[in-house]
């Protein structure tokens, strides 16, 4: 994808958004296409981001940090898959805590 196509920009925008909210994102591939990680931890729970195509193979989710480990309550509090641009749209409508 072009560095200058609209949706392109779109997401480095959301991604500038979500640093604005306390998300940290690297590399996590070699090149500057390489796949993106962003995480946040707050208020007991931790966010991640995972950004691997642009239009598929991307993916995010919430989980819990419990102090206390219960069986058969499950951790994952949301889970979001699809397109980039999707994928951050849906963090961004995640309250912090």
């Amino acid at each position: 994808m072009e560095s200058d196509h609209p949706d392109l920009l779109a997401a480095m925008r959301l991604v500038d958004q979500l640093k604005l909210i306390g998300f940290y994102f690297e590399r996590c591939a070699l090149g500057e296409d390489g796949s993106l990680v962003g995480n946040r931890a707050s208020g007991g729970k931790i966010d991640l981001i995972y950004i691997e195509g642009f239009s598929h193979d991307c993916f995010a989710w919430r989980r819990r940090t419990p102090s206390l480990i219960i069986p058969g309550r499950e951790l994952i509090e949301r889970h979001v898959e699809g397109s980039a641009l999707d994928v951050l749209h849906e963090v961004l409508t995640w309250q912090e805590s």
